[in-house]
Protein backbone atom coordinates (compact mmCIF):
# COMPACT_ATOMS: atom_id res chain seq x y z
CA UNK A 1 0.00 0.00 0.00
CA UNK A 2 1.48 3.36 -0.80
CA UNK A 3 2.14 6.12 1.81
CA UNK A 4 -0.22 8.37 -0.46
CA UNK A 5 -3.56 6.36 0.41
CA UNK A 6 -2.61 5.87 4.54
CA UNK A 7 -3.73 8.72 6.90
CA UNK A 8 -1.50 10.23 9.95
CA UNK A 9 -5.33 10.16 12.20
CA UNK A 10 -8.66 9.71 10.99
CA UNK A 11 -10.54 11.53 13.07
CA UNK A 12 -13.92 10.19 13.73
CA UNK A 13 -16.99 12.78 14.60
CA UNK A 14 -17.09 16.04 14.00
CA UNK A 15 -18.13 18.30 16.47
CA UNK A 16 -16.09 20.72 17.80
CA UNK A 17 -13.68 18.41 19.97
CA UNK A 18 -12.65 16.74 16.18
CA UNK A 19 -12.82 19.57 14.27
CA UNK A 20 -10.62 21.66 16.63
CA UNK A 21 -8.05 18.59 17.54
CA UNK A 22 -8.18 19.14 13.27
CA UNK A 23 -6.96 22.48 13.53
CA UNK A 24 -3.75 21.63 15.83
CA UNK A 25 -3.14 18.05 13.79
CA UNK A 26 -2.87 20.38 10.30
CA UNK A 27 -0.68 22.25 12.32
CA UNK A 28 1.55 19.50 12.80
CA UNK A 29 1.30 18.44 9.26
CA UNK A 30 -0.65 15.80 9.70
CA UNK A 31 -2.75 14.44 6.88
CA UNK A 32 -5.91 14.43 8.33
CA UNK A 33 -9.69 13.17 6.94
CA UNK A 34 -12.85 14.06 9.57
CA UNK A 35 -15.54 11.16 8.98
CA UNK A 36 -18.91 12.22 10.20
CA UNK A 37 -22.55 11.68 9.00
CA UNK A 38 -23.61 15.53 10.57
CA UNK A 39 -19.93 17.20 10.44
CA UNK A 40 -20.65 20.68 13.27
CA UNK A 41 -21.93 17.84 15.41
CA UNK A 42 -24.98 18.25 18.27
CA UNK A 43 -23.77 21.90 19.00
CA UNK A 44 -25.54 22.40 15.80
CA UNK A 45 -29.00 21.38 17.79
CA UNK A 46 -28.14 24.31 20.33
CA UNK A 47 -30.20 27.19 19.75
CA UNK A 48 -28.25 29.95 21.61
CA UNK A 49 -24.45 29.61 22.69
CA UNK A 50 -23.44 32.21 25.39
CA UNK A 51 -20.23 30.34 27.28
CA UNK A 52 -17.82 29.72 24.27
CA UNK A 53 -15.04 32.36 24.73
CA UNK A 54 -14.19 35.00 21.91
CA UNK A 55 -18.09 35.08 20.98
CA UNK A 56 -20.83 36.95 22.86
CA UNK A 57 -23.59 35.12 21.54
CA UNK A 58 -24.45 33.14 18.85
CA UNK A 59 -26.49 30.26 17.26
CA UNK A 60 -24.47 26.17 17.92
CA UNK A 61 -24.94 26.11 13.84
CA UNK A 62 -22.90 29.39 13.78
CA UNK A 63 -20.21 28.23 16.43
CA UNK A 64 -19.88 24.77 14.32
CA UNK A 65 -19.33 26.50 10.71
CA UNK A 66 -16.94 28.75 12.22
CA UNK A 67 -15.24 25.91 13.05
CA UNK A 68 -15.98 23.88 9.85
CA UNK A 69 -14.50 26.83 7.72
CA UNK A 70 -11.35 26.96 10.22
CA UNK A 71 -10.90 23.35 9.56
CA UNK A 72 -11.18 23.23 5.88
CA UNK A 73 -8.85 26.60 6.06
CA UNK A 74 -5.99 24.75 6.92
CA UNK A 75 -6.61 21.77 4.80
CA UNK A 76 -8.65 19.20 6.46
CA UNK A 77 -10.21 16.71 4.30
CA UNK A 78 -13.91 16.31 5.67
CA UNK A 79 -16.84 13.36 4.46
CA UNK A 80 -20.09 13.71 5.74
CA UNK A 81 -19.98 9.69 5.79
CA UNK A 82 -21.05 7.30 9.02
CA UNK A 83 -18.14 4.94 9.85
CA UNK A 84 -19.73 1.70 10.24
CA UNK A 85 -16.58 -0.47 11.49
CA UNK A 86 -13.16 0.10 12.76
CA UNK A 87 -10.58 -2.77 12.74
CA UNK A 88 -6.44 -2.71 13.23
CA UNK A 89 -4.86 -4.57 10.65
CA UNK A 90 -2.05 -6.78 11.05
CA UNK A 91 0.59 -3.53 10.21
CA UNK A 92 -0.83 -1.81 12.99
CA UNK A 93 -2.80 0.51 10.70
CA UNK A 94 -6.36 1.11 11.42
CA UNK A 95 -9.27 0.15 9.11
CA UNK A 96 -12.17 2.42 9.23
CA UNK A 97 -15.04 1.40 7.17
CA UNK A 98 -18.50 3.50 5.71
CA UNK A 99 -21.12 2.33 4.16
CA UNK A 100 -18.83 4.20 0.91
CA UNK A 101 -15.22 3.65 1.42
CA UNK A 102 -12.49 2.38 3.33
CA UNK A 103 -9.88 4.13 4.70
CA UNK A 104 -6.56 3.76 6.62
CA UNK A 105 -4.59 5.22 9.22
CA UNK A 106 -1.42 5.63 11.57
CA UNK A 107 -4.30 6.57 14.22
CA UNK A 108 -7.46 6.97 15.36
CA UNK A 109 -9.00 10.47 17.32
CA UNK A 110 -12.37 8.68 18.40
CA UNK A 111 -14.81 12.33 19.06
CA UNK A 112 -18.27 10.91 18.44
CA UNK A 113 -20.00 12.82 21.38
CA UNK A 114 -23.42 11.67 23.02
CA UNK A 115 -27.04 10.44 21.83
CA UNK A 116 -30.15 11.85 23.92
CA UNK A 117 -31.26 9.35 26.36
CA UNK A 118 -34.85 8.27 25.52
CA UNK A 119 -37.68 8.40 28.43
CA UNK A 120 -38.12 4.92 27.93
CA UNK A 121 -42.02 4.46 28.83
CA UNK A 122 -43.88 2.63 25.63
CA UNK A 123 -46.28 5.61 25.23
CA UNK A 124 -43.96 8.06 25.35
CA UNK A 125 -42.18 6.10 22.62
CA UNK A 126 -44.80 5.59 20.56
CA UNK A 127 -45.55 9.34 19.76
CA UNK A 128 -41.86 10.19 19.07
CA UNK A 129 -42.07 12.54 16.08
CA UNK A 130 -45.70 13.16 16.88
CA UNK A 131 -45.70 15.42 19.64
CA UNK A 132 -42.40 14.05 21.56
CA UNK A 133 -39.24 15.95 20.64
CA UNK A 134 -35.70 15.70 21.76
CA UNK A 135 -34.92 18.80 20.26
CA UNK A 136 -36.31 21.92 20.80
CA UNK A 137 -34.10 23.93 18.65
CA UNK A 138 -35.03 21.16 15.57
CA UNK A 139 -38.98 21.23 16.58
CA UNK A 140 -40.24 24.35 18.57
CA UNK A 141 -41.14 26.08 15.37
CA UNK A 142 -43.55 23.10 14.94
CA UNK A 143 -45.19 24.23 17.81
CA UNK A 144 -46.24 27.55 17.84
CA UNK A 145 -49.25 28.81 20.03
CA UNK A 146 -48.94 25.09 21.80
CA UNK A 147 -48.71 24.37 25.52
CA UNK A 148 -45.53 22.67 25.77
CA UNK A 149 -43.58 20.34 28.26
CA UNK A 150 -40.12 19.73 28.97
CA UNK A 151 -38.35 16.37 30.82
CA UNK A 152 -35.58 17.43 32.74
CA UNK A 153 -33.68 19.48 35.36
CA UNK A 154 -30.45 20.52 34.11
CA UNK A 155 -29.21 23.35 32.48
CA UNK A 156 -29.89 21.71 28.79
CA UNK A 157 -33.73 21.15 29.59
CA UNK A 158 -33.77 25.09 31.14
CA UNK A 159 -32.06 25.72 27.82
CA UNK A 160 -34.99 24.34 26.02
CA UNK A 161 -37.49 25.66 28.05
CA UNK A 162 -36.38 28.83 27.48
CA UNK A 163 -36.69 28.12 23.92
CA UNK A 164 -39.73 26.91 23.63
CA UNK A 165 -41.36 29.84 25.45
CA UNK A 166 -40.75 31.68 21.90
CA UNK A 167 -43.16 29.33 20.14
CA UNK A 168 -45.68 27.86 22.88
CA UNK A 169 -47.81 29.74 25.20
CA UNK A 170 -47.28 27.68 28.10
CA UNK A 171 -44.04 25.68 28.87
CA UNK A 172 -43.98 22.82 31.97
CA UNK A 173 -40.31 21.95 33.19
CA UNK A 174 -41.35 18.18 34.81
CA UNK A 175 -38.21 17.39 37.23
CA UNK A 176 -38.21 14.33 39.72
CA UNK A 177 -36.26 16.65 42.45
CA UNK A 178 -37.27 19.54 44.73
CA UNK A 179 -36.07 21.89 41.68
CA UNK A 180 -34.25 22.99 38.13
CA UNK A 181 -30.42 23.06 38.49
CA UNK A 182 -28.84 25.05 35.42
CA UNK A 183 -26.67 27.39 35.16
CA UNK A 184 -27.43 30.53 37.70
CA UNK A 185 -28.19 32.65 34.94
CA UNK A 186 -30.99 30.69 33.02
CA UNK A 187 -32.07 29.85 36.60
CA UNK A 188 -33.40 33.36 36.54
CA UNK A 189 -34.43 33.38 33.26
CA UNK A 190 -36.39 30.35 34.10
CA UNK A 191 -38.09 31.81 37.61
CA UNK A 192 -38.77 35.47 35.82
CA UNK A 193 -40.49 33.80 32.52
CA UNK A 194 -44.10 34.20 33.02
CA UNK A 195 -44.56 31.15 30.69
CA UNK A 196 -42.93 28.79 32.51
CA UNK A 197 -43.86 26.55 35.09
CA UNK A 198 -41.99 23.85 37.50
CA UNK A 199 -43.24 21.02 38.51
CA UNK A 200 -41.60 19.69 41.07
CA UNK A 201 -40.87 16.05 42.61
CA UNK A 202 -43.15 14.24 39.75
CA UNK A 203 -42.33 11.55 36.81
CA UNK A 204 -44.29 11.36 33.96
CA UNK A 205 -45.41 7.95 33.31
CA UNK A 206 -48.25 8.01 30.57
CA UNK A 207 -48.63 9.67 26.77
CA UNK A 208 -51.92 9.96 25.49
CA UNK A 209 -53.65 10.66 21.80
CA UNK A 210 -55.04 9.91 18.86
CA UNK A 211 -52.92 10.49 16.08
CA UNK A 212 -50.63 13.18 17.81
CA UNK A 213 -50.00 13.78 21.94
CA UNK A 214 -52.58 15.08 23.19
CA UNK A 215 -52.07 14.47 27.14
CA UNK A 216 -49.47 13.51 29.73
CA UNK A 217 -50.32 11.84 32.82
CA UNK A 218 -47.91 12.44 36.03
CA UNK A 219 -47.11 10.17 39.09
CA UNK A 220 -48.70 12.54 41.20
CA UNK A 221 -51.80 11.97 39.70
CA UNK A 222 -51.99 15.17 37.37
CA UNK A 223 -52.82 15.09 33.77
CA UNK A 224 -51.41 18.29 31.94
CA UNK A 225 -52.98 19.12 28.28
CA UNK A 226 -49.65 19.77 25.73
CA UNK A 227 -49.48 19.14 22.61
CA UNK A 228 -44.95 19.06 22.82
CA UNK A 229 -42.93 16.82 25.14
CA UNK A 230 -39.05 17.13 24.59
CA UNK A 231 -37.01 14.99 26.76
CA UNK A 232 -33.86 16.29 28.05
CA UNK A 233 -32.51 13.73 30.67
CA UNK A 234 -29.07 13.06 29.78
CA UNK A 235 -26.87 11.61 27.14
CA UNK A 236 -25.56 8.13 26.40
CA UNK A 237 -21.62 8.43 24.36
CA UNK A 238 -21.45 6.66 21.34
CA UNK A 239 -18.82 4.03 21.79
CA UNK A 240 -20.43 0.99 20.21
CA UNK A 241 -18.03 1.29 17.11
CA UNK A 242 -14.89 0.69 19.84
CA UNK A 243 -16.02 -2.40 21.41
CA UNK A 244 -13.89 -5.16 19.22
CA UNK A 245 -11.03 -3.15 19.74
CA UNK A 246 -11.46 -3.43 23.71
CA UNK A 247 -11.10 0.00 24.31
CA UNK A 248 -11.85 0.59 27.98
CA UNK A 249 -15.03 2.23 29.14
CA UNK A 250 -16.04 3.09 32.62
CA UNK A 251 -19.48 2.37 34.13
CA UNK A 252 -21.48 4.91 32.12
CA UNK A 253 -20.00 3.34 28.63
CA UNK A 254 -17.52 6.11 28.19
CA UNK A 255 -14.40 6.12 27.03
CA UNK A 256 -11.08 5.82 29.66
CA UNK A 257 -8.25 8.66 28.76
CA UNK A 258 -5.71 10.12 30.31
CA UNK A 259 -4.48 13.81 30.87
CA UNK A 260 -2.95 13.39 26.84
CA UNK A 261 -6.11 12.08 25.83
CA UNK A 262 -4.82 8.74 25.59
CA UNK A 263 -6.53 4.92 25.89
CA UNK A 264 -5.81 1.86 26.68
CA UNK A 265 -5.20 1.11 22.70
CA UNK A 266 -1.64 2.13 21.43
CA UNK A 267 -2.37 5.04 18.66
CA UNK A 268 -6.02 5.22 19.61
CA UNK A 269 -6.96 8.53 21.09
CA UNK A 270 -10.91 10.42 22.61
CA UNK A 271 -11.89 13.30 22.87
CA UNK A 272 -14.76 15.24 23.71
CA UNK A 273 -18.43 14.01 25.40
CA UNK A 274 -17.54 10.54 24.89
CA UNK A 275 -14.77 10.55 26.99
CA UNK A 276 -14.90 10.33 31.21
CA UNK A 277 -14.06 13.52 31.44
CA UNK A 278 -16.37 15.15 34.00
CA UNK A 279 -17.23 18.44 33.03
CA UNK A 280 -18.29 18.25 29.63
CA UNK A 281 -18.53 21.57 27.56
CA UNK A 282 -18.20 22.52 23.75
CA UNK A 283 -14.63 24.45 25.46
CA UNK A 284 -13.35 21.75 27.11
CA UNK A 285 -13.72 19.42 24.03
CA UNK A 286 -11.70 21.58 21.44
CA UNK A 287 -9.12 21.63 24.78
CA UNK A 288 -9.12 17.45 24.63
CA UNK A 289 -9.08 17.32 21.00
CA UNK A 290 -6.12 19.76 21.05
CA UNK A 291 -4.39 18.06 23.61
CA UNK A 292 -4.91 14.64 21.67
CA UNK A 293 -3.36 16.29 18.15
CA UNK A 294 -0.16 17.21 20.30
CA UNK A 295 -0.78 13.46 21.43
CA UNK A 296 -1.06 12.39 18.18
CA UNK A 297 2.10 13.94 16.79
CA UNK A 298 3.91 12.90 19.23
CA UNK A 299 3.67 9.57 19.65
CA UNK A 300 3.78 9.13 15.64
CA UNK A 301 7.31 10.79 15.98
CA UNK A 302 8.38 8.31 18.33
CA UNK A 303 7.36 5.67 15.91
CA UNK A 304 9.16 7.35 13.00
CA UNK A 305 5.87 6.97 11.17
CA UNK A 306 5.56 10.92 10.71
CA UNK A 307 5.19 12.29 7.26
CA UNK A 308 5.55 15.53 8.25
CA UNK A 309 3.40 17.72 5.22
CA UNK A 310 4.16 21.14 6.73
CA UNK A 311 2.06 23.86 5.61
CA UNK A 312 0.99 27.56 6.02
CA UNK A 313 -2.97 28.29 6.24
CA UNK A 314 -3.28 30.39 2.91
CA UNK A 315 -5.19 34.10 3.22
CA UNK A 316 -6.71 33.59 -0.04
CA UNK A 317 -8.48 29.96 0.24
CA UNK A 318 -8.95 26.68 1.73
CA UNK A 319 -5.92 25.23 0.18
CA UNK A 320 -2.71 25.16 2.45
CA UNK A 321 0.62 26.34 1.27
CA UNK A 322 2.84 23.48 1.49
CA UNK A 323 6.73 23.93 3.39
CA UNK A 324 9.94 21.87 4.38
CA UNK A 325 9.28 20.37 7.35
CA UNK A 326 12.66 22.53 8.37
CA UNK A 327 10.84 25.64 7.70
CA UNK A 328 9.63 27.22 11.57
CA UNK A 329 6.38 28.45 9.56
CA UNK A 330 5.38 25.13 9.09
CA UNK A 331 3.69 24.54 12.95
Amino acid sequence: MSAEKIYDVIIVGGGVAGLGAAVYTRRFGLKTLILAELPGGTITQTHLVENYPGFVRLSGQELADHFIEHAKSVGTEIKAEKVKEITREKDSLFLVKTAEEQFFSRTILFATGTHHKRLEIPSVIAFENKGVSYCATCDGPLFKGKTLAVVGAGDSATKEALLLTEFGTKVYIIVRGDDIHPEPINKVRADQNPKIEIIRRAKVIEARGSKFLEEIILDTGQTLAVQGLFIEIGRIPQTELVKNLEVELNELKEIKIDRKSRTNIEGFFAAGDVTDTEWKQAITGVGEGAQAANSIYEYLMRKNTFRGEGFEPSLHGSEPCILPLDDPRSI
